[in-house]
């Protein structure tokens, strides 16, 4: 008797993920490029904060959370991240907001898109005043090194990224509003019509 409303309740909920993991848009192709638009690298980012990185050998942890992503014209996307710190196992205690530029990598084993050298432009400590010291840019920048190494800005699905495992990568940028990456081959003639957005 109970067993049917059960049934029932996960299917509802079944029902339910598939439409939240649909909801984002599908990629782009055009030619040999695949690109994705800035409102779905923001969902991703969105779904993935907040983030905590083991730095210095362990000694302490970047907690980083409220990503805001521009693509302005360039090569470079920004990247604004509120951060927190923990040093020695302790709580984290904020110490502000970062804004950061980078380049783009488009790694095949992650099937992502990944920051590429990213460097603090600006930072607004939770205090409201001073500055950016040097161990404080430390912890930064080696809590942004590990999060570019390990960690997807966005990842493509694992139904496109199968089709395109063996195709070469030639480069990832930030063009025109949207992550772009290109490979090797004409991806029309590979990746199924159904599977892309337009």
């Amino acid at each position: 008797m109970t067993l049917r409303p059960l049934l029932l309740r996960l299917a509802a909920s079944t029902a339910l993920i598939a439409a939240a993991v649909g909801a984002q848009a599908a990629p782009s192709i055009s030619g040999k490029e695949l690109s994705v638009g800035a409102a779905d690298v923001q969902q991703y980012l969105e779904g993935s904060f907040p983030r905590t990185q083991s730095v210095l050998s362990g000694l302490a942890n970047v907690t980083m959370s409220r990503p805001q992503l521009t693509l302005p014209q360039g090569s470079r996307l920004d990247l604004g991240l509120d951060v927190a710190a923990a040093l020695g196992g302790g709580a984290p205690a904020p110490l502000g907001r970062v804004t950061l530029s980078s380049g783009l990598r488009y790694d095949a084993q992650t099937q992502g898109f990944h920051l590429d050298q990213p460097s603090v432009d600006e930072f607004t400590p939770v205090n409201g005043g001073g500055r950016l010291d040097s161990n404080t840019r430390s912890l930064l920048n080696a809590a942004l090194v590990e999060y570019a190494r390990r960690e997807p800005i966005y990842k493509i699905d694992p139904t496109v990224a199968a089709v395109l495992g063996a195709l070469q990568v030639q480069s990832a940028q930030v063009r025109d509003g949207k992550l772009v990456v290109t490979f090797n081959q004409s991806l029309g003639s590979i990746v199924p019509a159904g599977m892309l957005g337009n």
